[in-house]
């Protein structure tokens, strides 16, 4: 059995109690209701990636950059 601290802690032992992943989401749902992960609309994703495929496309459709001087 885990020690007697170990039973009341409000955090598991991955992370520590200064930084809580769990804690974290907990806190973030408790405050906006869940609606945190609402997010852009199906248009707003749609246009935002037409928007970056154009950037691209202006950058010379190259993944890899040449290092800057």
């Amino acid at each position: 059995l885990p020690a007697e601290p170990a039973k009341t802690a409000h955090f598991c032992s991955m992370c520590g109690p200064k930084f809580c992943s769990m804690k974290i989401s907990q806190s973030i749902t408790e405050q906006f209701g869940g609606t945190a992960a609402a997010g852009a609309s199906a248009e707003e994703v749609a246009e935002g990636m037409l928007q970056k495929s154009r950037e691209f496309a202006a950058a010379g459709n190259r993944v890899y950059l040449p290092l800057a001087d």
